[in-house]
């Protein structure tokens, strides 16, 4: 875990740590359990109040999640009341969060906050307000190509969590479990900190700097240069690389990372990667306004057709059809 001096600063605290979880509408629920879980099971494990945590909204009002169910709240955020951590958590559709009272509600919360967390796609609203930027950054690989455009002055990394200074961001509901089980270590210590995680019968905490494998490649006995790979994959979505490329990249041949993409993926490294691009295209045809064109260039077609024509073949309709039966009720 990279040094923090806010987090080392919490952490010598002779009494209860107050977190504020800011919940946004669109949060998911895993994430929200994933994140307040923790620190709960910390102060049963540690017999005491460690971690003072509560979930608060901006109006006070339960939030929708992603499921369309109410989280309940504890009521209104103050953003004058000083908190050791100040969490805000956000998922689907967090790009729209532009109202310029939320973006100076979360500025000045964060400037009152020891330590600052973005859960999932919380680091959205956090760079909109400037508070990332020329820091590293993590969000969910859904949103990676979108975030990066949108803030180029943020260091975006395609890990599970990044920690840089007072700023720590995740990119989902198990890196941000993770990242709780790790601040915990960090405060209580690495035994209490494992119990927390076996309590879950969670067996492997992965570290920060893991990928955000978008798909199942197996468990923790797969191939790390088969990770790597699709992790190349993954971060060039908009710009492919040749496999020839990406095998160098890997230190393997072409021939080997074909041979080893057919042994534990079942297909070629360049009908995966294609997959890849399209399920990205996808996501932006059925939940972005952005033209076509403007899509096609995003996921590294040459040609608005050529893009149709592996759209239509791989989801047995027109990026215009799938938009069309998108929109239909």
């Amino acid at each position: 875990m990279t040094q923090s001096k806010a987090l080392a600063q919490i952490a010598t605290l002779d009494r209860p740590i107050r977190v504020d979880l800011l919940v946004l509408p669109g949060s998911s629920m895993m994430t929200l359990a994933s994140t307040a879980e923790p620190l709960r099971a910390a102060n049963r494990q540690a017999g005491r109040t460690v971690f003072d945590w509560r979930f608060v909204s901006i109006n006070g009002e339960a939030p929708e999640t992603s499921a369309g169910i109410a989280w309940p709240v504890s009521g209104r955020h103050d953003p004058s009341r000083p908190a050791d951590i100040f969490a805000v958590v956000a998922g689907f559709g967090a790009a729209r969060f532009t109202d310029r009272k939320l973006i100076a509600h979360i500025y000045r919360a964060a400037r009152n906050a020891t330590l600052v967390l973005g859960i999932e796609s919380g680091a959205w609203p956090l760079a909109r307000a400037g508070l990332l930027d020329e820091h590293r950054a993590a969000t969910h690989w859904e949103d990676f190509e979108d975030f990066a455009a949108a803030f180029p002055h943020v260091d975006l990394r395609p890990d599970r969590y990044v920690i840089d200074g007072r700023f720590i961001t995740t990119s989902g509901a198990s890196p941000s479990f993770d990242m709780a089980v790790v601040l915990i270590e960090r405060i209580l210590g690495r035994p209490l900190a494992l119990d927390v995680a076996s309590s879950f019968v969670h067996d492997e905490l992965r570290a920060a700097s893991d990928p955000q494998v978008n798909v199942i490649v197996g468990d923790s006995r797969d191939d790390p240069r088969l990770v790597r790979a699709v992790r190349i994959m993954e971060t060039h979505i908009d710009a492919p690389l040749s496999i020839a490329a990406i095998a160098r990249r890997v230190s393997m041949s072409a021939r080997g990372l074909e041979q080893l993409f057919s042994r534990q993926m079942g297909e070629t490294p360049g009908a995966y990667f294609l997959s890849l691009r399209l399920s990205a295209a996808r996501r932006l045809v059925n939940d972005t306004p952005l033209s076509v064109t403007d899509i096609a260039s995003r996921t590294g077609f040459s040609s608005q057709p050529a893009f149709s024509r592996a759209f239509r073949r791989q989801f047995g309709l027109s990026p215009s059809e799938s938009r069309l039966r998108r929109a239909i009720p």
